[in-house]
């Protein structure tokens, strides 16, 4: 790479930064007593997790535990960065330095993504205009999907467009609000670079596998998806030298990957005792649903760029025999990742756009090439036919972020009763409250919820029936010792999400003490 290339890099990465950033300035600019921003605009219930995550570190975890679940946990290596994010703040304020601590984090890999991205696009398309090309269509392009919200048809076959909620299936939504998935995309893409160029150097095998233990560490379904394009290359080859009766080159790329998918084993071993083996992390995969689409949306998500990369494959087979056999197997596999029979099937062909946008780009330089006088032009049109997803999400969220409104923002009495809770409740007392209080109040205070978040809340189901029984008053006295001793309940949640009609009187029961009232707000012990 040219000095040329990199300072692009850096100046493409500082605007994308800068542009991704702007919303959530903007919450906090509007942010006052009456309404706290919670730090998000996007998926804020994952959010308020990552932020639970980060203050589970700050208590001092070192192994994830969730605060969502009241169910006995042992721990796992997971969500690493957020925990360990987390050990750098403490004090009061806590939860507006984890929220910077996590943009901070989004900030500083978002250029690391756009290099790993570049770096991976050079191996396919030679020309410096081509590749700025591909990195923009890769880091904030999308499909067809802004133009199926703008005529009413968002919600079609029961899904929205992929471009709106898949950082996976595209890399817009990652770099605008989930810096975990950025850092993976980084380390998957840097590993399948190390690995596609070993036969130049062999110890990059070995660093390739290094690449992906870190990816494991960070997101460890990323690291499955890295193994599977390596296995999907290695056949594609085997096939291909077979056929060729080339079997040097074919035992050669061998012993390259088998270096490459080996080094990881032990902490794919690590992850796959400890999630079939431990009863709260095999609830929480049974729960963890997110499945592809329709097939339908496959079209919306990448019709705009399949003429062009269907024009490309035999240009990079020429090019690349070899290596180009990595991305169009990966291409040729999408279908199988996207709906393998997995309850995370939809997030599995991470980094697919990338793949989409390599060979888009070759093809449309092929028909710029024979047929137009200023071959990057059409190119520039292409990519301008891909951002307006990119940019309507960041129109809406900053026209959400001033709104001051739920789930957003949160009420600041609210607030005031998560922060009497982190200062006089007991590290991991177990509070009772509604769903989206509890899914907010573990990132203000260090205590676990009995609800709060669809997959990490055991028996999820269950538990929202049982919640609601209570609120609802329609326990006994009997029923309500019963259900407070089973889930181990120190505190109970008053306010507006809590309060139904003809619901239980909190006040007038020998069970529960106010230990603290703000407004609307007001929290019970249990006696």
């Amino acid at each position: 790479m040219k000095k040329k290339e990199f300072h692009w890099i850096l100046v493409y990465a500082f605007v994308l930064v800068l542009l991704t950033t702007m919303p959530y300035f903007l919450g906090y600019m509007v942010e006052n007593e009456e309404w706290r921003f919670t730090g998000f605009i996007i998926g804020v219930e994952d959010g308020n997790s990552y932020i639970a995550k980060m203050l589970l570190g700050s208590a001092g975890s070192w192994l994830f535990k969730s605060p969502y679940s009241s169910m006995e946990q042992n721990g796992v290596i997971a969500f690493l960065p957020y925990i360990l994010l987390g050990k750098l703040a403490s004090g009061p304020g806590i939860h507006e330095q984890l929220v910077v601590l996590y943009h901070l984090f989004r900030i500083f890999v978002t250029p690391l993504a756009i290099y790993a991205t570049y770096q991976f696009i050079s191996l396919f398309i030679k020309e410096v205009p081509w590749r700025r090309l591909a990195t923009i269509l890769s880091t904030a392009g999308g499909g067809l999907g802004w133009l199926f919200v703008i005529v009413g048809k968002g919600e079609w076959h029961g899904s929205l467009p992929m471009d709106w909620i898949s950082p996976e299936w595209f890399g817009f939504l990652a770099i605008f609000g989930t810096p975990h998935l950025i850092l993976a995309r980084a380390l998957l893409l840097l590993g399948l670079t190390l690995y596609l160029t070993s036969p130049i150097k062999k110890e990059r095998a070995w660093l390739a596998g290094g690449s992906f233990i870190l990816l494991g560490l960070v997101h460890p379904l990323g690291m499955a998806t890295a193994i599977a394009v390596v296995s999907v290359h290695q056949c594609a080859i085997g096939i291909t030298a077979y056929s060729r009766k080339s079997s040097l080159i074919w035992k050669k790329w061998l012993k390259l990957g088998l270096k490459a998918i080996l080094t990881p084993l032990p902490l794919i071993v690590y992850y796959f005792i400890r999630f079939s083996t431990d009863p709260y992390l095999i609830l929480w995969t049974k729960q963890n649903r997110i499945f592809s689409p329709n097939p339908i949306h496959i079209f919306i998500a990448y019709g705009l760029v399949l003429i062009p990369a269907i024009l490309s494959v035999k240009r990079i087979l020429d090019f690349r025999r070899w290596t180009g056999l990595a991305i169009l197997a990966w291409l040729l596999a999408f279908p199988i990742f996207a709906y393998s029979p997995h309850n995370l099937q939809r997030r599995l062909p991470d980094g697919i756009w990338v793949v989409w946008t390599i060979l888009a780009i070759l093809g449309l330089d092929l028909i710029s090439k024979r047929w137009l006088k200023k071959p990057q032009l059409l190119g520039t049109i292409f990519v301008a036919l891909c951002l307006p997803t990119s940019f309507l999400l960041l129109i809406s969220a900053i026209r959400y972020s001033v709104l001051r409104s739920s789930p957003i923002f949160r009420k600041g009495e609210e607030v005031e009763v998560f922060e009497w809770l982190r200062v006089e409740a007991a590290p991991k007392s177990i509070v009772l409250s509604s769903f989206a209080t509890g899914n907010a109040l573990p990132a203000w205070a260090p205590v676990i919820v009995v609800l709060g978040h669809g997959p990490e809340t055991a028996d999820h189901i269950s538990v929202e029936a049982d919640v609601s029984a209570f609120y609802g008053g329609r326990m006994n006295d009997q029923e309500m010792i019963e259900f407070i001793q089973d889930y181990r309940i120190s505190y109970i949640f008053w306010g507006p999400l809590e309060r139904v009609p003809d619901g239980i009187d909190l006040a007038s029961s020998p069970l529960f003490e106010l230990r603290f009232e703000i407004g609307d707000f007001q929290l019970y012990e249990v006696q």
